[in-house]
Parts: C-alpha cells; structure tokens; sequence
C-alpha cells in the first residue's frame, strides 16, 4: 500500500526544492581526482607528516578510507586549518556522518570566519537532526553577506518533540528581529508554522514574505496547499497568476502539475498537457500525462500517450507495463500478457511478472503459471528468491496455500538458508495459525543475522498479538527499533505490545507517530483501540472512520470494530468478492 503524503512529506519536499544555497558547498574529492593537500607553512612533526604523506598517496590511489583514517587521527593532534578542511571534505565524501560532525566542528573552532566551514557543520547538525544548532551558523553566514539557507533547519522535523518544534519556533522568531525583510527565514518560519497546525500564522508570515519576493515559487506551493486545506475555493490563485505573468516558467509550473496531484488530476493534466506542448518530445511529462489519464479514467488518452514514449524509446519497461495494465482492464487478456511479456529487467520486471502470475493463477492455470516463473528463474537468476516468494504469494492469496508451502519447500532444499523465502514461509504459516513453524524459520533468520530487523519486528509482533509472551515481544521489538528508530511497522509493534502490557500512554505515542508516518488500517486499527481504550473515544472514532475510507473491508480493522462493538455507519458494508489483482 502506497504511503500517503502527510505534512512532514509535503514540508521534506519544499525543502528539498530550496534553490538558495547557504554559501558555495566545499568540494568533495571525486573518485577519479582526490583533493590535493595544501602545503602547510608551518613544520608538523615527524610522525605527523609521514602519516599525512600516507594519506596524500591513498588519495591518489582513490583509497579514502585508509585517507580519512590518517586525517582523523592528524587533525586534532595539528589543529590545522587546512587539515581539518580536509578531513570533513573526504569524510563528507563518504558519508561517514559521525566523523564528518567532528571534523566540521574542529574545523569552525580553528577558523571561525570560514564560511564553508560553517556552512559543512550546519548542514551536518542539519542531517543529524539537530537543526537548532545549526542556527547560529546559519545567521553568521547570513550576517557576513553569504544569504542562509535558513529552511534547512526544518528537513528533519519529524524528529523533533513539541517542545523541541517550539524552541525552534522561538529562535527563528528571535532571527527575524535581526533579519526582518529576510525572504529564506520567512519561508523557514511559515513552514514550521505549517507544520505546528498554525495555518493562519503561516499565511500571515507568507503574505510578508511575498511584499518581499511576489513569485517565490516554495512560498507559492505553500500558499497553496495551505489555503486548499483551509477549503478556500481559488486556492492557487496566486500561483496561476504568476503563471499568466510569466507562462514560460516551467519549473513553476511543473512543480505546480505535480502539487495538483493530489488534490485535482484534471487541473493537474491541464498543467502536464501545457508542459507537453513546451516540450512536447519530454518523455517525463508523457509519462506523467499516460497515468493521470489513466487515473482519471481515459484510457485512449493514456493510451496514446503510452505509444508516443514507445516510438520515441523512452521508458519502455514502463510504458509496456501500463499498456498491459490497460489492457487487462478491458478484459483484454491476451494483449495484456504481450505487453506483460515484452518488460524486461528494470524497474518494472517484477510488477510485470506478478501480473502474468496474478492472470495465470487466478484463472486456475497452475502449471502455466509454474512453467512461467520457472523460465523467469533460469532466464534471470540473480532473481529467483524473489521470483519464488512471489509466486508462493500469489498461490497463497487464491486459495492455494498447500501448493505455496510445497514450492518453498522444494525451493529451501536448494537454498536452506535463502532469508527471503524463509520469511515468506514463516508468514504464510502464521497465517495458518501455525505458530510454531512460523517462528522456526524466523528463528532460523535471526541465528544467520542477528540484526535482521524485518525477522525480529515479525516475531515480536505475532508473539504480542497472538501470544502471552509479551516480555519476549517486548525485548525483540525493542531490539528491531534500535536497528530502524524511524520505521513504521516496527512503531506500530511497539505501540501494539505497551498496550498489550497495559503501559497505554507509552503505547499512544509510538502508535501515533506510526500512523502519521503510515495511515494503514491496521495501523489506525491498533491506535483506535489504544485512544478508546484511554477513554478518548471519539478520536477513536475518527481514527477508524479515516481508515474505513481507505479500505472498509479491511480484515483487522472490522475484527476490531466487530471485538469492541463499534459502528460506524459511514463504513460501506463488506463486498461480497474482492479483486485480488486491484
């Protein structure tokens, strides 16, 4: 299920889309050209210079981490300048966050008046979730005449408090006292006014930073998604009108197309057929234009569209893969599978052949469908555990569950210890309330790799919704979490087992983060329970009722409204049949 864009997405992607960088980003050593060490002009000891003439050649040898291990080791023994520059450029490089922090903060410690070097800390502070103190350097650089980019404090947001979202709040308001007509910190304010459900605020704040900068196209988008929550009824008002002033702006306008995709598919078709005529051999807007026509339910556009990127040879996994599913819409099964057929490895491979096995199987057409994925796995065997734990899914979907263990079976006597089709026999045993061979093989997972975090969130869950073993959950989960902090699944599974121990307010805060971060039904099945359970029945209420219209029939979700005795006459009653292949 794909995930929904909630706010924090939204907020991700106008940062990502800031244009303004803070000063010129210092160079990084490329693979084929290292950086070059200066000369430094003053006499390093003995050992110190060999170890930094050790880490000269590995940089010409292109071997960074055996440079970066001299420079780490160097830099706090010669406090040097140029050092210190160079072992946050090669740490940066790759991406050793840790070290690339410490380097940065010797490195502005030695040369305060570096704006690079304040530049690399702030964004490394900015990456490490600490965004609050990166502000300072931020406003350095902005008082030296370099312009911040003060919205980079906000690209982690999710990883705040409330109360860490407020003091942020109050050291932007405090900057703005110093910088009052500063169109970055404005936009940076209305963000995180955006973010901390203050929409008034944030267009009060916007409506100043356009007096400053009437077209600036984040503040623009912003304006936008802000006023159609609002229910304004012209809420791109402005952005249209800038569009009718300067209908050339692409960037503008497509970032436009793309924000009207989730609220208006055909506005945001009008604004891809505008982009198209522009450019009209641009595979990228062809594409886009086939799958909203699709969405939008014409299917001879999206067709046409489609074809266009066949005849150019743009996309053509792609464009193959939504021809077939066109066709399999109409009923057309025959072309659909020749469309099917013709997507080769890429991005579209597997979602091809899960088609072709949904049609085979579906239709009862077993050994065609195990000819086919057979002749996938000799044709392409880097992947025949996925192609295995794909078609075991399917059977076990229709109703073939003995023919699903059969195939794993005879697949794990090759490859006992494939974790892929381990897990998906341990998951299709736990739906077969077979527990035990369920956590045998997740057992067998975690004995290969103890940090498996998938296995460990598996176990954990199922022990604490279907066992007493709620300590042993508890302890796996907690274990899962270390290893993926940010993960929904896994929040959600702990929210799941603290309820289950009765801790219900510890429970509410991982189920809440989990269901802002992943809206599922189950997800909001859980925290209903949790927020019912605490008394505050009718957020419950609301929680499910969002979920119902995501999918009414959703097992979990009815078992738990069915369990508690809830109604919610807004949920349309079960169907009787269900498309699998939807």
């Amino acid at each position: 299920m794909p995930r929904h864009y909630a706010i924090a997405v939204f907020v991700a992607f106008l940062v990502a889309c800031t244009a303004q960088a803070p000063v010129e980003a210092p160079l990084q050593p490329p693979p084929a050209a290292p950086v070059v060490a200066e000369v430094p002009e003053r006499p390093f000891p003995n050992d110190s210079l060999y170890a930094l003439l050790v880490a000269e050649f590995a940089l010409r040898r292109g071997a960074y981490d055996i440079a970066l291990e001299q420079y780490r080791a160097q830099s706090p023994e010669l406090r040097d300048v140029g050092v210190s520059a160079h072992t946050t450029q090669i740490s940066q490089f790759l991406h050793r966050d840790q070290d690339t922090l410490q380097a940065a903060q010797l490195w502005v410690e030695l040369a305060p008046g570096d704006m690079n070097a304040r530049n690399s800390l702030a964004t490394q502070l900015v990456s490490s979730g600490r965004g609050a103190e990166a502000l300072p350097h931020l406003a350095e650089i902005e008082r030296q005449g370099h312009g911040a980019n003060f919205p980079i404090v906000l690209s982690n947001l999710e990883r705040l408090t409330p109360t860490e979202r407020d003091a942020l709040a109050e050291d932007l308001d405090a900057l703005s006292d110093e910088f009052p007509d500063n169109g970055s910190l404005l936009f940076a304010q209305a963000l995180l006014q955006y973010e901390m459900s203050q929409p008034e605020l944030a267009l009060q704040t916007l409506a100043a930073l356009f007096e400053l900068e009437p077209a600036q196209p984040q503040a623009l988008l912003l304006e936008g998604r802000i006023r159609n929550t609002l229910g304004d009824p012209r809420p791109y008002a402005r952005i249209e009108s800038v569009l009718a002033d300067d209908p050339d702006n692409r960037a503008l306008r497509l970032r436009y197309a793309r924000l009207l995709t989730g609220s208006d598919m055909p506005a945001a078709r009008r604004q891809f057929e505008i982009l198209s005529k522009q450019a009209p051999d641009d595979a990228d807007l062809l594409y886009s234009l086939a799958l909203i026509s699709r969405e939008t339910g014409d299917s001879e556009a999206a067709r046409a569209y489609l074809r266009q990127l066949l005849e150019l040879g743009e996309r053509q996994n792609a464009a193959r893969y939504y021809l077939g599913r066109i066709a399999e819409d109409a009923d057309d099964i025959d072309s659909a599978l020749d469309h099917y057929q013709a997507v080769r490895p890429g991005d579209e491979y597997l979602a091809a052949v899960n088609r072709i096995g949904l049609i085979f199987i579906s239709s009862g057409q077993l050994d065609r469908a195990s000819a086919w994925f057979q002749t996938q796995r000799e044709n392409y065997p880097t992947q025949r555990e996925s192609l295995f734990g794909m078609q075991a899914e399917l059977l076990d979907t229709a109703g073939y569950t003995r023919e699903a263990l059969t195939l794993l079976d005879s697949a794990l006597q090759s490859t006992p210890e494939a974790t892929a089709l381990l897990y998906s026999r341990a998951m299709i045993s736990e739906r077969r309330d077979d527990l035990d061979a369920m956590e045998a093989d997740l057992r067998t997972i975690l004995a290969q790799d103890a940090d498996n975090a998938t296995a460990l969130n598996a176990l954990g869950y199922t022990l604490a919704n279907r066992t007493q073993r709620l300590d042993e959950a508890l302890q796996l989960i907690t274990r899962a979490l270390a290893l993926e902090p940010d993960e929904p699944a896994i929040l959600d599974s702990m929210g799941w087992v603290l309820f289950r121990l009765g801790r219900l307010a510890e429970a509410l805060q991982y189920l809440t983060r989990a269901y802002a971060e992943f809206p599922d039904p189950e997800v909001a099945a859980h925290l209903g329970e949790v927020l019912w359970a605490s008394g505050d029945r009718q957020r419950a209420r609301d929680i499910w009722r969002e979920a119902a219209m995501l999918d009414p029939n959703h097992p979990i979700l009815r078992s738990t409204l069915e369990r508690l005795q809830v109604t919610l006459p807004e949920v349309p009653p079960p169907e009787s049949t269900r498309d699998a292949g939807s």
